[in-house]
C-alpha cells in the first residue's frame, strides 16, 4: 500500500472514530439543543448563500466538460432558490418532533417488572451518494434531528458544492454547543474512500445508505461489511384505468412525467386502459408532447399516436430521468398489474381512476414503497410527506419503507424497572 492510500486510509479510521464520539454526544444532547442546532444549520446555509453557489458553478463548469447529461446536471445545479428550498428544508425537519426517546410501547409483567420500548437513535450512518448536493444538507438535518452522527461522501460531480454546504452546517453545530464532528464530510474525491467505508472503519459505522445509480448500488450491495439501507431505482408507473376521469388523467400523467424529470419519483412508464386510450391517449399524448417530452409505445398506442416512437424492451425497463415516457395499452387491471410488478422497481406506482374498488385493489396487490390513488407519482418525496425532508427512498422491506425521514433513522431498546425481582 503506497503512502497515499495509507494516509487516506488513516484520514477515514480517524473520521469514523470521531464520528462515534460524535454519535454519543448527539444520543446524549436534549431534544431542545438538536433543534437549536438544526435552526442554527439553516441560518448558515442562508449566510454562506454567496459562497456555496460560487463552489456550485465550479462544479457546474467541471461537469459540462466531463460531459453530464442535461438530467444530472439539472440534479446538480444550486440557485438561490433552490439555497434557499434546502435551508427552508433544514427549518422543517427542526420544526417536526423529536423521535428520540419516544415511548412506543409499555407493559406490566405479571412478576411486576414494568417495561417500555423506547425510541433511540442508530448510531453513525454512513451516506455515498452522487450528483446531489442537496443530499448533504437533507442527510446532515435528519441525522442530527434522530439524533445520529453522519459521514458524508458526496459524488465528484458535487464535491466542492458539497464541502460549501457542509462548512455551513458545520457552523451550525458548533453555535448549539455539538461538535463538529457529529456530520463530517470526506474532503477527497478518491474512489477508494468509497471502499474503505464499505468495510465499516473497523466498525465505526452502524448503517450504509447509497444513493445513486445503478452502478454504485450494485458495489455497496455486494462489498458492503455493513447494513444496508438501500435507494433503489425510481422504475415508476402511472396507470390510467378505464374509469378514469379524462381531467384528472391528463393533470395528472403530465405533472408525473413532466414536474421534475431528473427526480427518483418521476413517471417513467404510461399504462392506459384499451377501452378509454382510444378517446384519451390522444390528449395526454399531445400534453406531453407539447411539453417537450419524447414519447415510446407499443404497438396498440403508436396506432393511436402515430408521431410515438417504437418501444423496446429496454423501454419497460428504463428510468429514464430525461424527458422520455414509455406507453403501453393494457387490457384492465390485471395486466397492468402483471406489468409493474415484471418491470418495476418498487418504488412508486400511482393509479388513475373513479372506481373505488379498482383503487383499493390496485393499493393492496402493488408491492411498492409508496402507491398513489389519484395523485402525481412526484409526491414520492418526505417533504411532501411531512417529514421535513428524506434521506432516500427506501425500496426493501426490512427496517424502513418510502421515505426515510428522522424517525426512520431510529431503533428501539428495553428499558425494564424492577423492584428488586430476581429469575427463579
Amino acid at each position: 500500500m503506497d503512502d497515499a492510500a495509507l494516509g487516506l486510509r488513516s484520514t477515514l479510521l480517524d473520521m469514523g472514530r470521531k464520528a462515534r464520539a460524535g454519535a454519543d454526544a448527539l444520543r446524549l444532547a436534549s431534544a431542545e439543543t438538536r433543534t437549536v442546532a438544526l435552526t442554527a444549520m439553516a441560518a448558515r446555509l442562508r449566510a454562506h448563500a454567496d459562497a456555496i453557489l460560487n463552489a456550485n458553478a465550479a462544479d457546474l463548469d467541471a461537469a459540462r466538460g466531463n460531459g453530464l447529461s442535461a438530467a444530472m446536471l439539472d440534479r446538480l445545479a444550486l440557485d438561490a432558490d433552490r439555497i434557499e428550498g434546502i435551508a427552508r428544508a433544514v427549518d422543517a425537519i427542526a420544526a417536526i418532533p423529536d423521535p428520540v426517546g419516544v415511548e412506543g410501547e409499555r407493559w406490566t409483567r405479571p412478576n411486576g417488572l414494568d417495561i417500555a420500548r423506547v425510541s433511540a437513535p442508530i448510531g453513525v450512518i454512513a451516506m455515498i451518494y452522487e450528483a446531489r448536493p442537496n443530499v448533504t444538507a437533507d442527510a446532515a438535518a435528519l441525522c442530527v434531528r434522530s439524533g445520529n452522527a453522519v459521514l458524508l461522501r458526496g459524488g465528484s460531480e458535487c464535491l466542492r458544492s458539497s464541502l460549501a454546504l457542509h462548512a455551513a452546517l458545520a457552523e451550525g453545530l458548533q453555535a448549539a454547543g455539538l461538535p463538529q464532528t457529529a456530520v463530517q464530510i470526506v474532503p477527497t474525491a478518491d474512489r477508494e474512500a468509497v471502499g474503505l467505508i464499505l468495510e465499516g472503519l473497523n466498525g465505526a459505522i452502524d448503517l450504509l445508505i447509497p444513493r445513486g445509480g445503478k452502478t454504485l448500488v450494485a458495489r455497496v450491495k455486494a462489498e458492503a461489511r455493513v447494513p444496508v439501507l438501500s435507494h433503489e431505482d425510481g422504475l415508476n408507473h402511472t396507470y390510467v384505468h378505464a374509469a378514469a376521469d379524462p381531467d384528472k388523467a391528463r393533470a395528472i400523467v403530465l405533472n408525473a412525467k413532466m414536474r421534475r424529470v431528473s427526480v427518483c419519483g418521476a413517471t417513467e412508464t404510461l399504462l392506459i386502459d384499451a377501452a378509454c386510450a382510444g378517446s384519451l391517449l390522444p390528449l395526454i399524448a399531445a400534453d406531453l408532447q407539447a411539453a417537450g417530452c419524447e414519447l415510446r409505445g407499443d404497438g396498440r398506442a403508436r396506432a393511436l399516436v402515430p408521431s410515438m416512437g417504437v418501444a423496446t424492451e429496454d423501454d419497460w425497463r428504463a428510468e429514464y430521468l430525461e424527458p422520455i415516457l414509455a406507453v403501453r395499452v393494457v387490457d384492465g387491471l390485471d395486466e397492468a398489474i402483471a406489468h409493474i410488478e415484471t418491470y418495476g422497481s418498487h418504488h412508486t406506482d400511482a393509479v388513475v381512476t373513479e372506481d373505488a374498488a379498482v383503487a383499493e385493489a390496485f393499493a393492496a396487490r402493488i408491492d411498492s414503497a409508496i402507491v398513489l390513488i389519484n395523485a402525481s407519482t412526484q409526491f414520492a418525496d418526505g417533504g411532501e410527506f411531512g417529514f421535513g425532508g428524506e434521506i432516500g427512498i427506501a425500496t426493501g422491506r426490512l427496517h424502513a419503507r418510502g421515505p426515510v425521514g428522522a424517525q426512520q433513522l431510529t431503533t428501539y431498546r428495553y428499558v425494564v424497572r424492577g423492584t428488586g425481582q430476581t429469575r427463579p
